[in-house]
């Protein structure tokens, strides 16, 4: 499969903090290997950015320990 027939058939999913604002946030969707596909609901028009697996772990763990914090 390639990796468009890959995106559009993502389960894409955004943070349920993210409420029902209309948009203003990110969605992710798991892709085979272990890869994550991210996109910003603002700007469809853009193409997801996709991540390894490695990539994706150390972001989420930079994230639970506040690395990313102001």
């Amino acid at each position: 499969m390639d990796l468009n027939a890959e995106l559009k058939s993502a389960p894409w999913r955004k943070a349920t903090k993210s409420g029902s604002n209309g948009g203003d946030c990110l969605e992710i969707a798991p892709l085979p290997e272990g890869r994550v596909a991210l996109r910003d609901t603002e700007a469809p028009h853009q193409p997801p950015f996709v991540v390894t697996a490695t990539v994706w772990d150390a972001f989420v763990d930079g994230a639970k320990k506040g690395e990313f914090d102001f």
